[in-house]
C-alpha cells in the first residue's frame, strides 16, 4: 500500500475535525473526555496546527499557543465543567456576566460558577474556531495533570508550591514571584525565561482588558479539572449545543437583519440611486484617507507630515478627532443591531467639497459630478459568515424571487435594485511567499477541503503599488480557521502548480456570494472586483506564526498602501448613465 505524505495526512484530519464538529453539533453535545472529543483531539494532533507549535509534546506545554487561546476564549473558560453553544439570545436583564474576549467578537455569559453559555451569531466558522480552542485547551489540561504527581501518586513538590501561591491572598513579593515562576516552569517543562514571558504578557492583558485569571490560576484550575474529572464522570467537561443554535447555522437570520438595517439606512438618506461601492476593511483606515489630512489641519500646527505613511502614524493617537470632523462631512456610521459584530460607515463623497485630502492621495474632490460615489465601509466578516452577509447585501431591495404574487416580475432584475458598481476586500493575510508586512493580490480563490475554487479578475494590479512593499500575485488558499493549518499542507499549496501566495478565511466566501449575486442578476456582470491582503504572520515561519502575536507599525503602511490604492480605483471606474439607472431602478 503506498504510504500517503504528511500533506495528506493533515488534509485527512482537517476533514477529520471539520466532520466531527458538524456531526456533534447536530447530535447536540458531547464531553472532550469522552470517544467523540477524543476524536478531535487526534485529528487536531494529527493535524499539528502551526499556531499550537509543541502541542503534540507530552511533556511540554504549549505556551504561545495558550496565550493565543485566552486571548480569543472568555475569562475563567478554564474553570467550567459545562460549556453551553446556543444561538442569539437575550441575556440583557438578567445577572448572568457578560464576557467579550478581547481579540475576537464574540458574547459569552457565564451563567454560573462552572457554567459558561456562547452565542453564536457568526455561523460555522465561529464554531470550528470555539471547538478547536477548546479542545486544544484540554489537551494542555491533560498534560498539565500528568505532571501534578509523581510516580507514587503524590502531588510534586512544584505542584504543591502552585498551590499555595494561587490560594494565597497577599501579593508576591519579587523574590517570592521569581521562585514561584521556577516552580511553575518545572511543572510546565518551559524555560525559566519562557514562563516569565507568558507570565509577564498575561499578567498585562489581565489588568488591561480583565481577560484572564493569571498564569498561575490559569494552570492551576486547568490541572484541577481533569483531576476532578478522573475522579467522578459528573465532572466531565459538557459542551451542549442547544436547538436553537442547531436551527440557526445556515439560515443567515442575523446576516438578513444586519443588511436590512443598512439598507433601511441609504434610503434613509436618499442615496439608493447613487453609485454605491463597498468595502470590506477596518473602519479607520478609509476614514483616515478621506478625513485625516484635512482634520489636523485645522488643529495641528505645524502641518502634519509630508510623507504620507508617516502622516497615518501620527493618526493613530488621534481618531476621536478625524471621527468627529468626518461625522461633519459626509460620514455616517451604522452600529451594528443584528448580532453580526460587523460595524459599518456611510460615505457620501458628495458632501466632501470642503475636504482637503494629503497631497499623495490621487482623488480630485472638487468635481462637480452630482452623481459622486457612495462609499459603504463594512468591518471585517468571519470566515464562512462573510458569505451569509455579502449574499444578503447583495440582495435587491425586495427580492421579488421570494414572492410568488410578484413571479410576473421575476425577469426584471434590476427592480429596487441599488447600483453596485463595485466590491472591494482590504484584509489581512498569512502569507507563504514572502514576509510580514508584504502585500498579496488575489487572482484566485480557493477553498480548502472543498471544490469550491473561484476566478478573480482583480482589478488591483502590481504595478498600483509603490515599490517599498514587495506584492505578490497568485492564488489565495480560504482556509476553515486559523486553528487548522498545517506547514506541510501549505508547502503543498505553495509549491506545486497551485503556486498558492496566501491564506485567509474570507475571500473565497465573499467571492462565492458575489457570484451568486451575478448569476441571480442582483448585481452586474461588469462589477468592479478589488481584493488585497497585507500579510500579518507567515505560518512556515517559526516566530512569526499569529501566536507571535501583531505585527504592530509594520501594518501600517502596506494597510494605508492597500486602502489608498482602492479609494483611488473607486474614483476613476467608470459608472452607469444616472437617468438610465434611476429609470431601470423604479420600472414596474
Amino acid at each position: 500500500m503506498e504510504e500517503i505524505t504528511k500533506a495528506q495526512q493533515a488534509r485527512i484530519a482537517i476533514r477529520m475535525i471539520k466532520t466531527t464538529v458538524d456531526a456533534l453539533s447536530l447530535r447536540g453535545y458531547y464531553k472532550p473526555s469522552g470517544r467523540s472529543g477524543q476524536t478531535l483531539a487526534e485529528g487536531l494532533r494529527l493535524l499539528r496546527p502551526e499556531i499550537y507549535g509543541s502541542m503534540n509534546n507530552p511533556r511540554i506545554i504549549e505556551l504561545k499557543g495558550l496565550e493565543y487561546v485566552l486571548d480569543r476564549l472568555p475569562c475563567g473558560i478554564e474553570e467550567c465543567t459545562e460549556i453551553v453553544l446556543t444561538a442569539q439570545d437575550t441575556f440583557e436583564n438578567t445577572s448572568f456576566e457578560k464576557i467579550e474576549p478581547p481579540k475576537r467578537r464574540r458574547a459569552s455569559y457565564r451563567v454560573s460558577p462552572k457554567e459558561m453559555c456562547f452565542i453564536i451569531t457568526r455561523g460555522l466558522s465561529e464554531l470550528y474556531d470555539i471547538i478547536t480552542h477548546i479542545t486544544f485547551l484540554n489537551n494542555e489540561a491533560m498534560k498539565i495533570k500528568n505532571q501534578m504527581c509523581d510516580l507514587s501518586g503524590q502531588y510534586t513538590r512544584e505542584w504543591v508550591g502552585l498551590e499555595k501561591f494561587v490560594k494565597r491572598e497577599s501579593d508576591l513579593n519579587a523574590a517570592e514571584l521569581e521562585r514561584a515562576i521556577w516552580m511553575l516552569s518545572m511543572i510546565l517543562g518551559r524555560t525559566y525565561q519562557e514562563t516569565q514571558a507568558t507570565y509577564d504578557y498575561l499578567e498585562q492583558s489581565r489588568v488591561e482588558n480583565n481577560s484572564n485569571r493569571g498564569l498561575f490560576n490559569i494552570i492551576y484550575s486547568l490541572g484541577k479539572r481533569l483531576e476532578e474529572e478522573s475522579q467522578s464522570r459528573d465532572n466531565q467537561l459538557l459542551i451542549y449545543f442547544t436547538p436553537s443554535l442547531k436551527e440557526m447555522i445556515g439560515h443567515q437570520h442575523c446576516a438578513r437583519q444586519w443588511a436590512q438595517h443598512i439598507k433601511d439606512r441609504i434610503f434613509d438618506l436618499h442615496l439608493q440611486k447613487r453609485p454605491l461601492h463597498i468595502i470590506s476593511a477596518n473602519l479607520h483606515s478609509v476614514m483616515n484617507i478621506l478625513y485625516g489630512y484635512a482634520a489636523l489641519k485645522t488643529t495641528v500646527q505645524p502641518e502634519p507630515s509630508g510623507d504620507i505613511y508617516d502622516f497615518f502614524k501620527e493618526l493613530r493617537e488621534k481618531g476621536e478627532q478625524v471621527r468627529t470632523y468626518a461625522i461633519k462631512n459626509g460620514l455616517y456610521e451604522i452600529p451594528d443591531q443584528a448580532s453580526a459584530f460587523i460595524d459599518c460607515q456611510l460615505i457620501d463623497t458628495a458632501l466632501m467639497d470642503a475636504v482637503e485630502l494629503h497631497p499623495e492621495i490621487g482623488i480630485n474632490l472638487k468635481s462637480k459630478d452630482a452623481n459622486r460615489p457612495v462609499i459603504l465601509v463594512m468591518d471585517y466578516a468571519f470566515g464562512i459568515q462573510a458569505s451569509e452577509v455579502m449574499d444578503e447585501l447583495l440582495r435587491p431591495i425586495a427580492d421579488l424571487a421570494d414572492s410568488a404574487e410578484n413571479n410576473a416580475q421575476e425577469d426584471d432584475p434590476d427592480h429596487m435594485r441599488f447600483n453596485i458598481q463595485s466590491v472591494s476586500v482590504m484584509g489581512k493575510a498569512g502569507i507563504l511567499t514572502g514576509r510580514q508586512g508584504d502585500i498579496m493580490l488575489a487572482t484566485a480563490h480557493i477553498i480548502e477541503g472543498t471544490a469550491h475554487n473561484y476566478i478573480v479578475n482583480n482589478t488591483l494590479q502590481r504595478d498600483d503599488f509603490e515599490t517599498s512593499v514587495n506584492v505578490y500575485v497568485g492564488p489565495i488558499i480560504t482556509v476553515l480557521g486559523t486553528s487548522l493549518q498545517n506547514k506541510h499542507v501549505l508547502e503543498k499549496l505553495k509549491t506545486t502548480s497551485w503556486k498558492a501566495v496566501g491564506l485567509e478565511m474570507e475571500g473565497g466566501h465573499y467571492q462565492r456570494a458575489i457570484n451568486a449575486a451575478i448569476i441571480r442578476k442582483h448585481i452586474p456582470t461588469d462589477v468592479k472586483i478589488s481584493y488585497a491582503y497585507y500579510a500579518s504572520d507567515n505560518p512556515l515561519f517559526s516566530g512569526q506564526t499569529l501566536a507571535s502575536g501583531s505585527i504592530g507599525t509594520g501594518g501600517i503602511k502596506p494597510t494605508y498602501m492597500i486602502t489608498k490604492v482602492i479609494l483611488e480605483k473607486i474614483f476613476k471606474f467608470d459608472t452607469i448613465d444616472s437617468d438610465e439607472f434611476t429609470e431601470n431602478a423604479t420600472r414596474k
